[in-house]
């Protein structure tokens, strides 16, 4: 027999989830939230996941909404339990991720008098939420109304701005009361507003009497449509399309290695290949120097295009224009000119010059984690989706063409859980999910891999280079005694127990001739997920990247 909670305020919460559409539930242990998890578990229309470490549980939790493109709900007990959210909410807010918090918590009265796990719990995540919300005690006056109120508020709130929204629910004891029947809730209607968005006339002007224009894509989810029109800009080189691994669109006509262009680039470049008009899609951009190079050009113009965020990332933003990119193009298309520009020939003869000695430089490379990332782009099929860790790995894709889905935790761009969020991802992605990852990324969130429903088709890649390398190419560390110990932060671990511990196949390489042959198989079918670690350790690494970028010139 069923048994449910008979907390009323439960009961209201998993009714508008269910109205709402919002299935799946991260769960973890707990007292304080016992009535949540035994209350989702028992009821057949929720997928319910058992997750230990609520840092973890967060990420999971925004990996799951990314690869669903549905909100997401993730629930804990009281008091430090619910402070770990903490890291994964700031992600889900810069990346516009729905993911609804549900934070059991002692009764208000309890705060502050030194009770177990007890924490200033309300608004607790206020700086990087979308919404705050406190229920009422089930025995306050009006709670049942105003409880149901609040809940349907922050779901709404939730989807509409695609982001996190917490709910703090403070319950007293008894805690295990249950009951086997529940109430009949009536229907709800939502009232979530449908923004509509018109192309104002002076834009199609500017555009018209722009002769640079360029359209820098950063950090977003693919769309076919988005891909179709800007496609359809790029045809008669009207436009310079500047695009990254993560922008997810793809063409032979955009320029999708920003620092393969103009890593090198000195004042006088940063002149000639400046835009007069710039827009740009999407989020963060990887490419620091592009953001360099854009700061200094200072366009007549700048248009951002984007629901939720209008950043003033290159201290030139003229047009706040809140609507969805493809809405945006689509209204356009029709009104501007196409017309050839002699800008994109600018660039694409500069693309020309870059991409041969990109070419010659792969050809002499030998052995590193520039060669492993070369390799991977060769061998990994292209129906897998790919999330990368921060800091180097991301880098490193940069410099490659993908035909894969890419994802990165660029909100924060934390290397605290890139395992974990794409342990979410392929819990519910239906075909391979592929995490390649640098060594302290992996380490840093290991309980990213202590669930029971990561799916034997997963794969992961540790490139282990002994430490965080990103800190050997980026300016400044090298001049420091700290380096070693503080900053990079030398190891001598590997992948292999804790690959045996959580139950995945293991493979070390560490030269080129075995790497390529064990990537040839590595995305086969097997009845394990699979981690394969490539041991650079030994390599310049840092020296071969920068190597490349000399040769670049």
């Amino acid at each position: 027999m069923k048994q449910f909670s008979a907390k009323r305020s439960i009961q209201f919460l998993a009714h508008i989830l269910k109205e709402y559409g919002i299935f799946n539930i991260i769960i973890s242990p707990g007292s304080r939230n016992a009535p949540l998890a035994i209350h989702f578990s028992e009821n057949d229309e929720f997928n319910c996941y058992s997750i230990v470490d609520e840092r973890s549980a967060g990420f999971v939790g925004l990996g799951m909404a990314k690869s669903l493109k549905q909100a997401v709900a993730v629930t804990c007990t009281s008091g430090s339990a619910a402070a770990n959210y903490y890291p994964a909410v700031t992600e889900a807010f810069y990346q516009n991720v729905p993911l609804l918090v549900l934070t059991a918590d002692r009764p208000a009265s309890f705060v502050d008098i030194f009770d177990g796990q007890t924490i200033r719990q309300k608004d607790l995540y206020q700086q990087h939420s979308y919404g705050d919300f406190q229920l009422l005690e089930d025995d306050d006056e009006n709670a049942d109304e105003e409880n149901f109120a609040l809940i349907k508020k922050a779901v709404e709130l939730c989807f509409e701005k695609q982001g996190p929204v917490h709910i703090n629910i403070p319950l007293t004891e008894p805690l295990y009361e249950l009951v086997s029947e529940l109430p009949v809730f009536p229907p709800i209607e939502t009232t979530i507003q449908k923004k509509s968005y018109s192309l104002p006339s002076n834009l199609v002007a500017d555009w018209n009497l722009s002769k640079r224009i360029m359209i820098l894509v950063g950090t977003r989810d693919h769309s076919d449509e988005l891909e179709m029109q800007l496609r359809q800009l790029a045809k008669n080189h009207s436009v310079v399309i500047l695009t990254e691994a993560t922008s997810n669109i793809k063409h032979e006509k955009f320029f999708s290695h920003i620092d393969r262009y103009i890593f090198n680039f000195d004042d006088a470049d940063f002149q000639l290949y400046a835009p007069d008009l710039l827009i740009t899609v999407g989020q963060n951009v990887v490419s620091k120097k592009i953001k360099q190079f854009l700061r200094k050009a200072h366009p007549k113009n700048h248009w951002h295009i984007d629901e939720h965020w209008q950043p003033d990332t290159f201290f030139a933003l003229t047009e706040k224009i809140e609507t969805k990119p493809e809405t945006f193009f689509n209204r356009l298309l029709g009104q501007v000119n196409l017309e050839p520009r002699p800008y994109y020939n600018l660039w694409d003869v500069l693309r020309d010059k870059k991409d041969i000695k990109h070419t010659e430089y792969c050809m002499k490379t030998q052995f590193s984690d520039f060669k492993f990332f070369e390799l991977l782009n060769q061998k990994v099929p292209e129906n897998i989706k790919i999330h990368f860790s921060n800091s180097s790995a991301i880098r490193y894709a940069q410099l490659f063409d993908w035909k894969n889905t890419m994802y990165c935790n660029r909100g924060t761009s934390g290397i605290d859980g890139s395992t974990s969020t794409a342990m979410g991802f392929a819990m519910k992605n239906e075909g391979q999910t592929l995490l390649v990852t640098g060594d302290l990324s992996f380490f840093y969130d290991i309980n990213g891999l202590w669930n029971n429903y990561i799916p034997p088709y997963t794969r992961i890649i540790v490139f282990n280079n002994g430490g965080g390398d990103i800190f050997k190419i980026i300016p400044g560390p090298n001049s420091t005694n700290a380096l070693d110990e503080f900053i990079l932060t030398k190891h001598h671990k590997t992948a292999e127990h804790l690959a045996a511990h959580f139950g995945f196949s293991y493979t070390k390489v560490d030269e080129e001739d075995t790497l390529a042959r064990v990537l040839d198989n590595f995305f086969k079918t097997d009845t394990k997920p699979k981690i394969l670690e490539v041991d650079t350790a030994g390599i310049e690494n840092a020296a071969v990247l920068k190597g490349y970028f000399e040769f670049l010139k």
